[in-house]
């Protein structure tokens, strides 16, 4: 919460000098209030939130949306996932759930080291409203495994293994823009470009699965990911539509500009609607 009463410091003195920290825009680069976006991610079975993982702007819209959201799908019919939360740590997050200790699932868990302050707040309130807080990650040691001998180091894996990861074979398309960004830089670092792309959509299939599982006991899914992972509505959203054709997902990215009174072009379509932070307001990571 520190965190966030600094963005909220920083942001009113923002907007005293006539600098704005953020403004929302829908994918044709529309200025939009936040109560819009809302009034139309509520009708949503799936909203995911693009963010910069250390961005405070990011975690504190994260919070209003989940308050929104409560107001039409409350109690146990949202599902509220998380990226870092991977499939092995089911039993350390439901812990949590049962008995709030933050030390056991400190201790039992690989905590980002921002969770405290960016991510606790917004799984306590999911709590606190009676959500259904869930892991959606594939284990991330399976990930790099992909990433240094491929998809085929998979298959010897023992069954209970595998069931921490998208049923295998998953569908994989390396046309498109993001995986075909990732097989480029891979070959940029002189490694397997296709490994580099496999060891993404690996993720993203985990979590786009994990979604549509835990949409068959909730009515909505609130998702938080990194922006990459659903930018241009690939990625997790792709697989969401590969495990439950037809699903509703709105979507939601952030961007960083130097002017955010206006989306620049490149941002546009990116997602339904972009929230585009002042550069100077945090990392874009």
């Amino acid at each position: 919460m520190k965190t966030l009463l600094i963005c909220l410091v920083l942001c009113s003195h923002a907007y005293a000098q006539d600098l704005e920290a953020f403004r929302i825009f829908d994918s044709k680069g529309k200025p939009v209030s936040f109560q819009k976006m809302m009034a139309k991610l509520s009708t949503k079975q799936v909203v995911l939130f693009g963010e910069f993982h250390d961005n405070p702007i990011s975690h504190w819209l994260e919070l209003n949306v989940l308050m929104e959201l409560n107001k039409k799908t409350s109690g146990p019919k949202l599902g509220v996932g998380f990226e870092m939360f991977e499939l092995h740590q089911v039993k350390a997050l439901n812990a949590y759930i049962a008995t709030k200790s933050y030390k056991a699932l400190k201790d039992s868990t690989e905590l980002w080291t921002n969770f405290k302050t960016d991510y606790k707040p917004v799984l306590d309130s999911a709590i606190a409203y009676g959500n259904t807080p869930f892991a959606a990650n594939v284990t991330r040691k399976y990930a790099s495994l992909v990433f240094k001998k491929g998809l085929t180091a998979l298959d010897s894996l023992p069954a209970e293994q595998k069931k921490l990861m998208a049923p295998l074979p998953f569908p994989f398309d390396s046309t498109l823009t993001q995986y075909v960004e990732l097989i480029n830089m891979g070959r940029e670092m002189h490694a397997s470009g296709i490994n580099f792309a496999y060891a993404q959509a690996i993720k993203d299939a985990t979590m786009g699965y994990s979604i549509v599982q835990q949409l068959k006991k909730s009515e909505q899914v609130f998702f938080l990911n990194g922006a990459f992972h659903s930018d241009f509505h690939q990625g997790i959203g792709w697989y969401v539509q590969q495990y439950a054709a037809g699903t509703s997902v709105g979507t939601i990215t952030t961007v960083s500009q130097k002017d955010v009174r206006k989306l620049e072009k490149e941002h546009l379509n990116r997602a339904d609607y972009i929230v585009v932070v002042n550069e100077t307001m945090g990392s874009t990571h």
